[in-house]
């Protein structure tokens, strides 16, 4: 049955080859008519714009046929009148004896996918393209012309293996000579081929390009002799491994050559059985040399064919091939040889680099014609980008969208992705095998900075610089034991223990590598900043974003996972000379750009110097000296806008200000708690709080007239809130004699924490009167609103002594609810009046009923301690004459505070009075007529009348007198 399918496919290989020489004949005879027909029409001086346009457009799409068939190179453009009337934007033309217009603009070529329709009425050519124009192709030629072929194919590939088979089963003939008769078949499917490809029509390569006969038939020997060779070695053994490996790699390096003939899909096929012979041949020795020493000969192979001839998909594939081989034997090798495996990468990479896509456009250059189109004619790096001032024009007008389009897609995105992607993969596994190999740190690092040394050499690398940068920092992450150093800084009683026992570990071989990456992934970024600042100043930027981030992230994770965190001169003196490169890095990049497009890289270059002295600083320093000096490091940035008025510079005393919150936040005692004076108010926390907290000030007015008012703004803000951290946690250290925990405060502290919101509020709103800023604005409400909040959760029920049981004080009037509620209820008081007319309405009424509440409080409380005594816990109850005193005082504090309503025109203090009238009111009727009995009770509502009728009567004054000064001073007749 398999010899059947196998005559019939050759019998209609040849049918179909005379029918397409048929067709090419006829193709050709009639391309030389219209040559001949142009060429006498020349002769005579006239040429009809349907003719010409008609050849032309052949030509141009098919460079000229010869008369058997054989393409040819399209000749160059005849200099003739109406050739040139053509490209003067359709200037009519007049010739004698005839008169044509022309409209040709500019006639592409075959590749970019245009064609050129004439219109025989009136003379006129256009160009259509495919997305004006598109062409639907039928269903009778996809079913007679590609799946015919494709059928074809796989009909001849499985004749091929089914000979094998069949030389396997029946006995009829030697193994020898049935796997020679095999063999013989492939060959003649090749040749089949290669003498179709020799003989078809140039045009039905050109519209089937994925259907094309020759290019299917050469898989299908190649696969044949795949088998072939395979079953040889594999089933009759009679040649060993190596020879096998020989073939079958001489098979695979065979179809991709002759891809070069047949097109990116037998590339594809050839690639597959290149990466599949090392699975098939089992070494008795395997040898890691010799296997990546071949994969690598495998993809110079495919790169070199993929460069002659612009694939894509190919090289990628080639990539992912190398990377999933490299995955697997870290897997499965035992023992494991790193240094072949890093040699396959990095010949990978520098292939990638420099072979193909080689010096291609990249994502950050924006070409002179169009936006984001590659350019594969670039033979070296000055041909790579355009001119900075063409990428800014074309960048401005470019949309956002197509601009992060370009972006994320950049040119050969596929091709450097994959080659990322297979690098990053295999050395985070090299991370995770660290320490066992020992030279598994070595490889990941030559990795990553081969990786990221791909990203500066080439515009277009925009993932392998990306994927570089975050391979190296996860990477050192896996290396240091992340999850270890996270308990360790949380658990600081372990942390030294764990600390030494990873710097033990890592040994200083691996401190040293750590830190040569952090240095090396540096130098890469500043050679890329270099390279590209002008040609392409985006991609400059990302590389600028890049190494201000990553090498001091490396760093300070190598610091803090190895380093000695008391004094740690190795790290620190780094961290120090790399502050100051960076520096110096900035000051050359900002002299040598003068527009914004150097803005980005000045921020990173001023940052990552910024960030890397902050890090020397822990290195070198401990305790509160480290405090004080990142402080005043942000301090030196800000008085250096004298010299250099960069941006930049007063935004790194933020940074500092966010680095000494974090430290401590970490640290609250600033110098630990075994060091920590029991002194009140003079001790390290003065100055741990206060001195950043001095320095922000400091800095602020500094900034008085700098021209950016946000940043301003914001350092008055931290300073003030520093103010307010540092008497916090100055009372708290006071109050507690000496020793900072996380207890619950007590009542009396937190009232102090209340009344220093108070004040601070009141504070912001005198700064705000005298400089007007949002910060001191918006700031004094934020905090009133902060501290109404904290009352409302802590001073009337956390902390509230009816609920705790705490005791008051054995005196009547100098006790714990003076503390807790009088004197913060009178501050609220006070900011309320103080904040009228300087704040807005509705938040000075909730400051007034705030501090009304706090006194009603305090006198509830100090009639329940009258009769209770020191404890006023709930779970003593309630006595009569107690319920009783609770309605007079009630009524007695809501007249009190109607009358201040009145005197001072203050609608919240009347609203206040009409609450506890209210209350009372409902405490009589419901309370005190069922608990209260004899005169009590009856005293109760004779009070409760009185007081009613009595503010009846007053509002019925002050309204009467109201109408009456409304009526007096209204116009006559209104």
């Amino acid at each position: 049955m398999a010899e059947i399918l196998a005559l019939v496919a050759i019998v209609l290989a040849i049918t179909v080859m005379n029918k397409t020489r048929k067709n090419a004949a006829k193709l050709t005879e009639e391309i030389q008519k219209l040559r001949q027909e142009i060429d006498a029409l020349k002769v005579g001086g006239v040429v009809p714009a349907t003719s010409q346009a008609a050849a032309e457009a052949v030509e141009a799409a098919h460079g000229g046929v010869t008369a058997d068939g054989v393409l040819q190179e399209a000749e160059a453009p005849f200099a003739s009148p109406w050739s040139a009337a053509g490209t003067t934007s359709g200037a009519p033309l007049s010739q004698p004896g005839d008169a044509a217009a022309v409209q040709a603009g500019d006639v592409a070529t075959a590749d970019t996918g245009r064609a050129m329709m004439v219109d025989g009425a009136n003379g006129l050519v256009q160009i259509a393209t495919p997305e004006t124009a598109p062409v639907r192709e039928s269903l009778e030629s996809r079913i007679g012309a590609r799946w015919a072929v494709w059928v074809g194919g796989l009909a001849l590939a499985l004749g091929g293996i089914f000979m094998v088979k069949y030389a396997i089963e029946s006995g009829l003939l030697s193994p020898a000579v049935r796997l020679s008769l095999a063999a013989l078949f492939g060959l003649v499917l090749i040749a089949a081929g290669e003498f179709i490809r020799r003989r078809t029509q140039p045009l039905i390569a050109n519209a089937f390009q994925n259907a094309m006969v020759p290019g299917i038939l050469t898989a299908a020997g190649a696969l044949t002799l795949f088998g072939v060779t395979y079953a040889a070695h594999g089933v009759y053994a009679y040649f060993g491994a190596p020879v096998a490996f020989l073939l079958l790699a001489a098979v695979a390096f065979a179809t991709i050559a002759l891809s070069l003939l047949h097109g990116q899909a037998l590339a594809g096929l050839g690639l597959l059985a290149s990466m599949v012979t090392p699975l098939l041949v089992a070494a008795p020795e395997p040898d890691p040399w010799r296997l990546f020493g071949y994969l690598s000969l495998t993809w110079l192979a495919t790169i070199t064919a993929s460069r002659l001839r612009n694939w894509q998909v190919v090289p990628t594939l080639a990539n992912a091939g190398l990377g999933l081989w490299a995955i697997l034997y870290l897997a499965a090798a035992e023992p494991l040889a790193t240094l072949p495996l890093t040699l396959a990468l990095c010949t990978m990479l520098a292939g990638t680099a420099f072979v193909w896509p080689g010096s291609g456009r990249g994502a950050g250059d924006v070409p002179h014609t169009a936006v984001g189109q590659g350019n594969t004619d670039a033979a070296d790096g000055e041909g790579e980008a355009p001119a900075a001032e063409t990428a800014t024009a074309v960048g401005n007008s470019e949309p956002v969208a197509a601009r992060w389009q370009r972006w994320l897609a950049p040119a050969w995105a596929p091709v450097s992705l994959s080659a990322a992607l297979a690098t990053v993969v295999p050395a985070i596994i090299l991370a995770f095998l660290y320490p066992f190999p020992a030279t598994a740190l070595a490889a990941f690092v030559v990795l990553v900075l081969a990786l990221a040394a791909v990203g500066a050499v080439r515009s277009w690398a925009l993932y392998p610089a990306v994927l570089g940068a975050l391979c190296a920092l996860s990477g050192t992450m896996v290396v240091a034991d992340l999850a270890g150093l996270a308990i360790g800084l949380v658990d600081r009683s372990a942390g030294f223990e764990t600390a030494t026992s990873q710097q033990a570990m890592a040994g200083a071989r691996a401190i040293n590598l750590i830190l040569l990456l952090a240095a090396g992934f540096a130098a890469i970024g500043a050679a890329a900043l270099w390279r590209w600042r002008e040609r392409a100043p985006a991609y400059a930027a990302l590389w600028s974003v890049l190494i201000a981030i990553f090498p001091v992230a490396i760093m300070a994770v190598s610091f803090l996972a190895f380093g000695n965190l008391s004094l740690d001169l190795k790290h620190g003196l780094l961290a120090l000379v790399f502050g100051l490169a960076y520096f110096a890095g900035a000051e050359v990049f900002s002299r040598g750009s003068a527009d914004r497009s150097g803005q980005i890289p000045q921020w990173s270059l001023v940052a990552g110097g910024f960030a890397f002295l902050v890090l020397a600083l822990f290195a070198l320093t401990d305790g509160l000296a480290t405090t004080l000096l990142v402080a005043v490091l942000g301090l030196a940035m800000v008085f250096a806008t004298r010299l250099r008025p960069w941006p930049v510079l007063p935004w790194m005393m933020v940074g500092a200000a966010l680095v000494v919150a974090v430290r401590i936040t970490w640290e609250p005692t600033v110098v630990g708690a075994a060091n920590l004076s029991r002194t009140p108010l003079f001790n390290q926390l003065l100055a741990g709080y206060g001195g950043p907290a001095l320095l922000l000030a400091i800095a602020a007015y500094e900034l008085r007239r700098w021209p950016h008012a946000r940043v301003r703004n914001l350092l008055q803000a931290l300073a003030s809130l520093f103010i307010l951290l540092a008497i916090a946690i100055l009372v708290r250290h006071a109050m507690n004699g000496g020793v900072l925990d996380s207890a619950v405060p007590t009542l009396g502290e937190q009232s102090i924490y209340t009344m220093l919101a108070a004040g601070a509020s009141a504070v912001f709103m005198s700064l705000d009167v005298r400089s007007p800023s949002p910060v001191f604005r918006y700031g004094s409400m934020v905090i009133g609103v902060l501290s109404m909040l904290s009352i409302l959760m802590a001073h009337f029920v956390a902390l509230n002594p009816y609920f705790t049981g705490e005791l008051t004080g054995r005196w009547p009037f100098f006790n714990l609810l003076l503390i807790g509620y009088l004197l913060p209820g009178l501050a609220f008081g006070g900011l309320a009046w103080y904040a009228r007319g300087r704040r807005p309405a509705p938040y000075v009424m909730l400051l007034a009923l705030t501090g009304a509440a706090l006194i009603f409080a305090w006198l509830s409380l100090s009639v329940r301690r009258s009769w209770h005594g020191e404890g006023i816990a709930d779970w003593k109850g309630f006595l009569q004459g107690e319920a009783y005193t609770y309605s007079v005082v009630w009524l007695l504090l809501g007249v009190a505070l109607l009358a201040l309503g009145s005197r001072f025109d203050a609608k919240s203090l009347r609203l206040a009075s009409a609450a506890l009238v209210l209350i009372a009111v409902i405490k009589v009727f419901l309370f005190d007529m069922a608990n209260l009995e004899g005169i009590l009770r009856a005293l109760s509502f004779i009070g409760l009348g009185a007081v009613l009728i009595g503010i009846g009567l007053f509002y019925q004054k002050i309204l009467s007198r109201r109408d009456g000064e409304r009526a007096t001073t209204a116009p006559p007749g209104a």
